[in-house]
């Protein structure tokens, strides 16, 4: 799960990390009010959306009077923000967050990863903060500092020294330093992050070391252990179908492709993805209805799918264990004939009741095409997509 800078601000001020004093506005009167508190004379007028590369996308602006302010504020609020993680189409700013500007003597960039095949945490660091840090990473990896976090003795402050002098951090800002690291490790364990990222983190003229932005990802599979964190959600970033398919326990991805797929396993969903980009076209979704799954559950998932405007046919893959092709089938019938699908549909079933389930579909009167196996499937599909 992914939440706002402004979000982030507010958990990072919960443990005491540094950060500039700032307000949330809609409108830009509102802006314009809420900068006069700030007390400062320039303010950062930051829209607030789940993507990086704001700044280059014109989504960070310098404002030098309180009118300037607030004509920003009027620009951002209902453009179309379009970075390189948003895609072409870009996304819609329905919210800025208003900050007071300072005076930077040095950028760093830090961050917590949870490594999965280490499986801890890893932090790192660079004296190249305020870039595209993957940039850096790919061609400079000699300029990225990691430590791993052990999770019996915690971060320690004798990693967060050898942090400190890797990325050469003045010796009058040293204690600082330490403890703002510290803080954020203690962030990243408590509230069971996936990602944690400060980029950039700054040196003042002053010598303190302040957050300048934040970015928190959550894991949602341990929300139930911070529940608090799920008011956070802002509905209006995320897709409606991933929202649809949380509420129907779907594992749901939205991606770039034309091809729907409905998939039982993960592992069977992956490899369908994969062969389908194999033969020549690219998935639209990952979609995984579980090992178990009801015919209402089916059926949600069919929904999802064709209510994907990117999608131009649709392949079920299904190995039925516990699942049976039966319950398949009457859920993919009844929801294909509810939504008048006029889409290609391709459907590969093995397993449990079978041929039951063949027996459903050819008895349906829809227009299926059938495979006996994963890669019959795949051709036939990319066949029709892509010609």
């Amino acid at each position: 799960m992914k939440i706002h800078e402004y979000q982030a601000k507010n958990i990072f001020r919960e443990y005491g990390i540094n950060v500039l004093d700032g307000f949330l506005v809609l409108t830009p009167e509102e802006a314009q009010k809420k900068a006069q508190l700030l007390n400062c004379e320039k303010w950062v007028v930051k829209a607030q959306v789940h993507a990086g590369g704001r700044g280059k996308g014109g989504g960070i602006k310098l404002a030098k009077s309180l009118q300037e302010v607030k004509n920003i504020t009027y620009e951002m609020i209902g453009m179309k923000l379009i970075t390189p993680q948003t895609g072409k189409d870009g996304t819609e700013v329905k919210k800025v967050y208003i900050e007071q500007a300072c005076d930077i003597r040095k950028e760093y960039y830090l961050g917590i990863v949870l490594d999965r095949a280490k499986g801890k945490f890893t932090m790192m660091a660079s004296s190249e903060g305020g870039i595209d840090i993957e940039k850096v990473a790919a061609e400079y990896p000699e300029k990225i500092y990691k430590e791993i976090i052990d999770p019996h003795l915690g971060f320690t402050e004798y990693q967060c020294r050898r942090i400190a002098f890797f990325l050469k951090i003045p010796s009058s800002a040293l204690n600082d330093f330490v403890r703002q690291v510290l803080l954020l490790a203690k962030v990243a364990v408590e509230k069971d992050l996936l990602l944690i990222e400060i980029n950039p983190l700054i040196l003042s003229e002053d010598l303190k070391v302040i957050a300048l932005d934040a970015k928190i990802n959550i894991d949602d599979n341990a929300l139930f252990r911070n529940s608090e964190l799920k008011k956070l959600i802002d509905e209006t970033e995320v897709d409606k179908k991933e929202l649809e398919a949380e509420k129907l326990d779907l594992s749901y991805v939205k991606l770039d492709g034309k091809i729907g797929c409905m998939v039982n396993g993960a592992g069977l969903a992956m490899a369908t993805m994969d062969i389908i980009k194999l033969k020549g076209s690219s998935p639209a979704n990952f979609l995984d209805v579980g090992g178990g799954a009801s015919k209402e559950k089916v059926v949600g998932a069919m929904n999802i799918i064709l209510s994907d405007k990117d999608v131009k046919a649709v392949l079920v893959n299904i190995f039925g264990g516990i699942m049976r092709c039966d319950v398949i089938a009457e859920g993919i019938v009844e929801a294909a004939k509810k939504n008048n699908i006029n889409i290609p549909l391709v459907i590969r079933l093995e397993g449990t009741n079978v041929e039951k389930g063949k027996n459903i579909l050819k008895s349906s009167g829809l227009s299926i095409i059938s495979a006996t196996d994963l890669e019959e499937a795949a051709t036939k599909i990319v066949d029709l997509v892509e010609k």
